[in-house]
């Protein structure tokens, strides 16, 4: 069987480590299969690993590193994320989005919400729970300031966890 290709914004390292230990705290054990990321795109299909893997470099040398913030919290309702706010991160999705355009799943021809997932598929008390404990230390994370996504990070998805296909640094000088 064939496997989709998932495309994600890397994370800093500083943001990284705080996420990923959240999500080891915080995600049920037995399905954190990944390391704390953001999901640009959910599935391309196979048939478009040469053009990703040719075309999506030429977006990295050409634009530097998306600016983001932490805007808070979000209520997965069966889980909890960290909320992003990243206007030039979203413009780099239209971009590629437009490019594949008909290429798509209907997962991703979503409004994006860009978001990095800590907790998932647990009961909607649960969530709760961790949403009102996380508050304060998410509101000193906004009050720390922003961050630059350092690159673009192509992945196979393989029932659970994923292969790095490519990690794309961003390198240019024109800002999105």
């Amino acid at each position: 069987m064939a496997r989709p290709f998932i495309l994600t914004a890397a994370l800093p390292s500083g943001v990284q480590n705080w996420a990923d230990d959240l999500r080891k705290t915080h995600y049920p054990a037995h399905r954190n299969h990944l390391h704390a990321h953001v999901t640009m795109f959910h599935s391309f299909a196979p048939s478009l690993l040469d053009e990703l893997v040719d075309w999506l470099p030429v977006l990295a040398r050409e634009f530097s590193a998306p600016r983001a913030a932490i805007s808070g919290l979000l209520n997965l309702e069966t889980g909890t994320a960290i909320a992003l706010r990243s206007e030039q991160l979203l413009t780099l999705r239209d971009m590629i989005g437009e490019h594949f355009h008909g290429s798509l799943t209907a997962q991703d021809l979503y409004e994006p919400r860009p978001h990095i997932t800590i907790q998932n598929k647990v009961t909607k008390r649960e969530a709760r729970a961790l949403q009102v404990e996380l508050a304060p230390i998410v509101e000193d994370k906004i009050a720390t300031g922003g961050f630059a996504f350092p690159a673009l990070e192509l992945h196979l998805y393989k029932d659970g966890p994923w292969e790095l296909i490519k990690r794309l640094p961003f390198r240019g000088r024109a800002d999105l």
